[in-house]
Order: C-alpha cells, then structure tokens, then sequence
C-alpha cells in the first residue's frame, strides 16, 4: 500500500485541510505528521501561551483523528530531518504541506523539498489553507508589482475572486500501526501561563464560530470598536493555529449576511492582507517596510517608560487597560491593541519591534504576518496611508470606553471614579488623586506628540 506524509504546521485541523484531503485521494495511508520545532524554540516564539494552546489543539487533532481511526504522529527536532526520517520510516512517497508566507517558512519548503527530492520523494504544497485567498492570488494591476502596498484596493479584489469551497472532515484516515509517536504534550505542564488563557483545539473553535455566527456577528458593525462590550469573535487565535479555516469562516459568515457579516470578512481579508505583504517581502517581519529613518528614542528613561508601560502603569487608564488584558488573557481587544501600539510607538517615540516582541510574548494569537505588520502600521512604518496620525488615549478612552466599564476591569484602583473622570485622574484635586494608587502621567500628550512629530521631520 502506498502512504503519505501530511505535515502539520499552523493548519491543526480536520474540516477544510486540503493537504489532508489530497492525501487521502492519492495514497491509501497516510502518516498525519507535527514536528515541535527546535528552531522554532531557539527563536523565542515557543513562549507560554502558546505552547498550552497548542497542546490543546494537538489533543484535539489526535482525538480527531482517532474517532476515524487515525492518530497523531508527534516528533521533536528540525523539521527537515524529522520529515525525512519519517518518510523513509513508512516508505511514503510523497508529503503534504500547507504553504506558508514567513521567510522562514518559505525556507523550510525549499529545504524540504531538496532533501525530499533526494530520497525519490514528492512534496504538495497546497495554497490557501493558512488564508482565505493564497498569497499571489491577487496581484495589482502594474507591471512588477508583487503584493498590493494598500488594503482597500486589495479588498476589492480579494473580494472578487471566487472563494475556494470549504470541504468536509474526512470520515477514515488510515495510518501505518508500526508508526511511533512521542507523547503529546500537556497543557497542565506548561508554566508561566496568563490566567485567563483561553482553551485551544478545532473542536473549541467550532463551538465558538456557531455561537459568534448565532449571537454576535449581527452586532459587529456597531459594536466592534466598543472596548467594554467585547464583542469581537475572539477567534483570532484559532486562526493563527489553524484550528479554524478561514474559508469555512468566511463562508459561513457570508452565508448569514448583513453588515455584521461584511465587517467580519473585511477583517478576514484584512489579515490575508498582511499575510500577501509577508510573503511577498518576508524582510518586513524586522525591518521597516517603509523606512522613515526614525531615530527612537534610548537611554534609561526610555527603558523605564517603555517598562511602565508594559506593567500597564503609564498614567493613561485606557492604554493600561489594555496592557493588564494582555497579560491576564494573552490576548487583547482590537482597538485596545491599537491604542497601546501607537501609544509606544508614538506617543513614547520608541522602537515598534520592542513592542512587538512584547506583544509576541505574551499573545496566543501572535504571528509574524499579523503582529509584525499590525505594528508597522501603527508606527507609520508599514502599509499605512497616514503614517504621522497620533491617536490621543484620552479622547480614544471617551469614545470607545464612554461610561469606562473597560478600564474599571482592568484598572481595579480606579474602579470608583466614573466615566468620563476616570479617563483623567489627574484632573482630580491633589488630596483625591492621592486617595488611589495609581501613576501621574508618563509623558504630556501634547509634548509627546511635538516630539514625535520633529523626531520624524529630522529623521526624515
């Protein structure tokens, strides 16, 4: 019988997996294949978080496949080597991968495929499993032009293609018995988690996607932006893992209608987005995408800014808020992200990659399209068509927290002032501010903007 490898990456599925389902249809077994990634570890990206949501989703995939009478197989090491070893291990003849966009995910592909090809075995990459639209699907109409640099262009074209047809969860996956595997790995030994971490897993998403569609989505267009409602999906770090299609996710939403369901695909496409610009120029994950030659801001006094405000203790309720929320959650509402990316990147004047990594630390959703390219757009550096716009915390706090139900949460010690005075405490009479326990102000807003503004003219 012949047999093939279906690697595993950030695709942990069974719904919508077209590596899976080509394997099925050309081999009749098949070896469901996920390497913990050492250099993926020497990286730094196996933080925390994220490592108890994969074991979640790993548990999930393996029971998954065993109610159809398949299993799991799990290695540790290079992905290269393991792939390699394995293929000979069960004689495959050929493997399966989704395609990915990072520069060291297009990488590992190319030095799959040469070691693959010298052991007289194939290897199927399979576009748009990790995206709705592949990377490249859509190109602008210019001669040269590689990527789109601007969304909404983008979106009208991605909007046009033909969307790819979500498929089913196979029914049998046969897997070779003489296959080891090590053991999965557990959520409960993983430490230094946030406490509110959410549970990972395809069953888990799907649950959340039936109940986002039932009683959210309709809602989304007005309420998106509300910091204390929460009502977003939170389905973004099922995304990021794969344990959700976007395909499936898109249609689906589709399929309810309405403006709720087209400002959630727009999101969709707004992610794809990021995912074409990486692909197209994987550099972006470090280096400016545009380069403003900015020349942030070091010294002491800028370490202990930017280290008040990743305790969430920098003097502005809103921007702590959303840092608290980061790292109770390891994830943190959307336009909260906003408001403390610009608020590092600008208002403090410093470096966007010291906030990204931050960022990377601690969110379970974090990838490099997605974070990277988020905060580039926030520091001007990136896609942005405005790149000198700096958002005001306090006037962001009064309209996307009016009544300040979402910093009363995250900022307990301010939980007795109302909106709109716990948006500026400092505004209180000296003998009431002292009654909380609560920072002045990191900076003046109104100097921090002047700063920012002549740092980038002089940079410029």
């Amino acid at each position: 019988m012949n047999t093939a490898v279906v690697l595993y990456t950030s695709d942990l599925r069974l719904h919508d997996h077209p590596p899976l389902r080509a394997a099925l249809a050309s081999c009749d077994r098949v070896v469901p294949l996920f390497v913990r990634d050492r250099a993926v570890e020497r990286a730094g990206f196996a933080v925390p978080n994220r490592l108890a949501f994969l074991a979640d989703c790993l548990a999930d995939l393996d029971a998954g496949l065993r109610t159809r009478g398949g299993r799991l197989v799990l290695r540790s090491g290079e992905v290269v080597e393991e792939v390699c070893a394995l293929v000979r291990e069960a004689g495959a003849g050929e493997v399966h991968l989704a395609a990915g966009v990072s520069g060291y995910a297009q990488a590992r592909e190319r030095r799959l495929r040469e070691a693959l090809r010298a052991q007289g075995c194939a290897l199927y990459t399979h576009e748009a499993v990790i995206t709705a639209v592949a990377p490249g699907a859509v190109l602008p109409s210019g001669r040269g032009s590689d990527h789109f640099a601007v969304f909404t262009p983008y979106l009208r074209r991605w909007s046009e293609l033909p969307p790819r047809r979500a498929a089913a969860a196979p029914r049998t996956v046969r897997v070779p018995e003489d296959i080891g595997s090590e053991e999965p790995p557990r959520r409960s030994a993983v430490t230094g988690t946030s406490p509110g971490l959410a549970r990972g897993g395809e069953c888990e998403a799907r649950r959340l996607l039936t109940r986002w569609l039932s009683s959210g989505l309709a809602r989304y267009e007005d309420t998106h932006d509300d910091l204390a409602a929460d009502a977003t999906s939170r389905l973004s770090p099922h995304l990021h893992f794969g344990t959700l299609s976007p395909v499936e996710a898109a249609q689906r939403a589709r399929a309810a209608g309405g403006p709720g369901a087209e400002a959630f695909v727009r999101q969709l496409c707004w992610r794809d987005f990021h995912h074409q610009v990486l692909a197209a120029r994987p550099e972006a994950a470090t280096r400016d995408y545009r380069a403003r030659d900015d020349r942030w801001r070091t010294g002491r006094d800028a370490e202990e800014e930017v280290q008040a405000w990743k305790d969430g203790r920098t003097g502005y309720p809103v921007v702590d808020a959303a840092m608290r929320q980061l790292r109770h959650e390891g994830w943190m509402h959307n336009r909260g992200r906003l408001l403390a990316a610009g608020f590092l990147a600008k208002t403090l004047y410093a470096d966007w990659r010291t906030g990204a990594r931050h960022f990377l630390d601690l969110l379970v959703d974090g990838d490099v399209a997605n974070n990277q390219l988020n905060w580039q757009w926030v520091a001007g550096t990136g896609t942005d068509t405005r790149p000198n716009r700096v958002l005001n915390p306090v006037r962001q706090g009064l309209r996307h927290d009016p009544d300040g139900r979402y910093v009363h949460r995250w900022v307990p010690e301010l939980a007795a002032l109302p909106a709109p005075r716990v948006h500026e405490p400092w505004k209180l009479p000296a003998e009431e501010r002292a009654r909380y326990d609560y920072p002045e102000p990191l900076v003046d807003l109104t100097e921090a903007q002047a700063r920012f503004r002549e740092g980038r003219r002089g940079a410029s």
